[in-house]
């Protein structure tokens, strides 16, 4: 895969985290610590709002993490260099999500706390209302990057001098924290001022309680393998509580980006001046399979590439096929397009499977909740209340629903040599559901897609399962021809915090390699 360098503005670096000292203040504490207190005097509301815009943009397409991990899931193809495709070993860095969003999220924690800095801060909203904001991102952003990797640095992290080369936290101390620290945001918002800068949701409280309600609702879920218990405990005291959880397309993390050059949609970006990548023929496949009008908008055109071909063949494909269909409807990918980063259809489907496992009660609770996460999928593309009723009356059905069918993602180049996505049960027609729902999420459909694979119903030619059973392309370049589990620590990493990213990597089975597990991926 070639890599795509964007235009990524760190205002931060000159609103608030800048110090008299110089810019390259960062650099003294390494990649994944920054000095939380190097500033002359942040602009609370500054730092928030370009932490915020720059998710996505460093998400899904600066690190090239949400791409590559569409990739793996078999959504998306590359057109031309697919290295990535073929599972070649990425070295992608951490080092600007955690100085670049994290660290701002920090900063205005520390300032909010610490009592020289208190009252200041009051201008940009209430202590607890900051704060709050503060943790919740930092969580939603600390979940991407240990499913992505697994052991991150995490307690030890954001602290400055106090740990110049932070420890890597275990995953399976990580996840109670995160759930912890989503409990205590919701219970410390207050009802004074309103925070200040918040392009997600204009500071409105109840729907940062929501977020971070149906969160804890898809944490506690991704851990259902590895403590059963504790996911249970978790997803019923979110489900449960007064503040909700996201229902509606209304409540959804949401940005409508500015479009100024400077924060676009980051699909906008990745397809500034290329053409790398483009709907594949094994998510196409499912899609006209089952009679999905969801197809019309994730692709811009019905002529879907195949996955895992080798670069040759990719390129001879792109020029006897110039039409092949880029990744969503032209509208989506705008410089002003909005992207949404959480939504209503995930949070219902996470119902609907806690029903499923008698988690929460109700009969017709798992039905009316698949129903309505997939009527809130389509109405988040624009589409309509019918087709999603057609869907939900055919193969999309939750209680006869045959899914997306078999010999998916065949093609001429036999990269793939055909898969399936047929649904039997309640929980293959909910994951089926949720890969489709995720879409252009990576690294949520590449997790759930991981954490699907102990389902019944392998593929009967491979033996591989999963929801769709996604086979690995022929052509796969990594030691184990399989679909990569994780990344691998980067470059700089090792370089800069070698001694505790080496004992992570040690307790990783097989070492610091694609197709290691991560403690819940069971």
């Amino acid at each position: 895969m070639k890599y795509i360098f964007f235009n990524l503005k760190t205002s931060v670096l000159a609103l608030g985290i800048m110090c008299t000292t110089g810019c390259d203040k960062f650099k003294d504490f390494g990649d994944t610590n920054i000095d939380p207190y190097g500033s002359v005097s942040p602009i609370n509301s500054a730092l928030l709002t370009d932490a915020e815009l720059l998710i996505g943009n460093i998400l899904v397409g600066g690190t090239q993490t949400g791409v590559t991990s569409s990739l793996y899931a078999q959504q998306i193809s590359e057109t031309q260099y697919t290295e990535a495709s073929l599972y070649s070993e990425p070295k992608f860095e951490y080092s600007l999500t955690y100085r670049d969003i994290l660290a701002n999220f920090q900063v205005i924690i520390n300032r909010n706390t610490n009592e020289k800095t208190k009252e200041a801060s009051l201008a940009y909203g209430s202590n607890a209302n900051q704060i709050a904001v503060a943790k919740i991102l930092q969580t939603y952003i600390f979940w991407q990057l240990t499913d992505c990797w697994g052991d991150v640095p995490y307690s030890q992290a954001l602290q400055g001098s106090a740990f110049v080369t932070p420890a890597y936290d275990k995953q399976e101390e990580i996840y109670p924290k995160l759930i912890s620290t989503l409990k205590d945001a919701v219970a410390k918002f207050d009802n004074g001022l309103v925070v200040k800068g918040d392009v997600f949701y204009n500071g409105n409280i109840a729907k940062w309680k929501k977020l971070a309600n149906t969160l804890q609702l898809l944490i506690s879920l991704r851990m259902i393998k590895a403590s059963p218990a504790a996911a249970q405990a978790a997803f019923t005291q979110a489900y449960n509580h007064v503040a909700g959880y996201i229902t509606s397309n209304g409540d959804n993390l949401v940005i409508n980006y500015p479009g100024d050059g400077t924060y676009n949609n980051p699909w906008y970006n990745i397809y500034d001046g290329r053409t790398d990548y483009a709907l594949s023929k094994t998510f196409s496949d499912i899609l006209t399979n089952m009679g999905d009008s969801r197809k019309t908008v994730f692709g811009s055109s019905a002529t879907a590439f195949p996955y895992g071909l080798k670069r040759q063949d990719a390129e001879n494909f792109s020029s006897a096929n110039t039409n092949y269909a880029r990744v969503m409807a032209i509208n989506f990918r705008q410089k002003n397009a909005p992207f949404v980063f959480v939504n209503a259809a995930s949070s219902l489907l996470a119902v609907s499977e806690a029903a499923v496992r008698g988690w929460i009660p109700g009969a017709t609770t798992a039905k009316d909740a698949y129903d309505n996460a997939v009527k809130a999928s389509f109405e988040q593309w624009g589409l309509s209340l019918a087709d999603a009723n057609s869907l939900l009356g055919n193969a999309g059905n939750f209680a006869s629903g045959i899914g997306g069918g078999n010999n998916i993602g065949a093609n001429s180049f036999n990269s793939v040599t055909g898969q399936h996505a047929s649904t039997t049960s309640f929980l293959q027609r909910i994951f089926l559901q949720r890969y489709i729902a995720h879409f252009p999420d990576g690294i949520q459909v590449w997790s759930e897609w991981r954490r699907s694979c102990d389902l019944a119903q392998p593929n009967p030619v491979t033996g591989l399962a999963g929801i769709p059973a996604l086979v690995p392309t022929a052509f796969a370049t990594n030691s184990s021809k399989g679909i990569p589990r994780r990344y691998v620590y980067g470059t700089n990493e090792y370089s800069t915090n070698g001694a505790n990213v080496a004992v992570a990597a040690g307790r990783l089975s097989g070492g610091d390699v694609l197709n290691a597990r991560i403690w819940w991926d069971k």
